[in-house]
């Protein structure tokens, strides 16, 4: 039942979030957090951290550390293997009619009404993580470490694998 559940959990947000890339992210949460409470909202930030730090696509990253967590080995190989199906599938059926209709008004014009849904799903996953923070360090360590991050990705240019490296050693020290 268990591996049944990790399937669904990445397989759902597979299905929805296309391609694994950031849209599924706020979908995967859902599963995890809301849906079979595996994990709390600070705890999914902590591995959406880690997962943005390493090479690849997030949320393979994430359906196997996630399902490492709840069913082990095999439940890391189930959430893996559930998140990358959709996408497996729908480029084995599909290829043809992509290929046939990649240049249409339409398909363009689609993309187009979907991305204002995926920014506003990714503000509404920041603000929660926002609170979440404010609620756990407080107002001040969760405002300076917003803004020492902003100013040191777009003003400085620093990658964002150094900032969330030294916001958990920040956090180690000072928290």
């Amino acid at each position: 039942m268990k591996y049944w559940e990790i399937f669904q959990a990445f397989f759902i947000p597979g299905i929805l979030g296309y391609g694994g890339g950031p849209a599924s992210i706020p979908l995967i949460e859902n599963e995890v957090v809301i849906r079979f409470e595996w994990m709390t909202v600070q705890e999914f930030s902590e591995v959406l951290a880690l997962g943005n730090a390493l090479p690849g696509p997030i949320a393979t990253k994430m359906a196997g550390y996630i399902g490492y967590e709840v069913g082990g080995v095999l439940g890391s190989a189930v959430g893996v293997f559930a998140t990358v199906a959709p996408s497996l599938i729908l480029m084995i059926g599909l290829l043809s009619i992509l290929l046939k209709y990649k240049d249409s008004p339409k398909v363009k014009r689609l993309t187009l009404y979907v991305r204002p849904i995926i920014a506003i799903l990714l503000g509404l996953m920041a603000w929660r993580f926002f609170f979440e923070s404010y609620e756990g360090i407080g107002i001040w360590q969760t405002v300076l470490l917003t803004a020492v991050s902003y100013v040191l990705i777009e003003r400085v240019k620093v990658h964002p694998a150094y900032i969330i490296a030294g916001a958990l050693v920040y956090g180690g020290f000072f928290l």
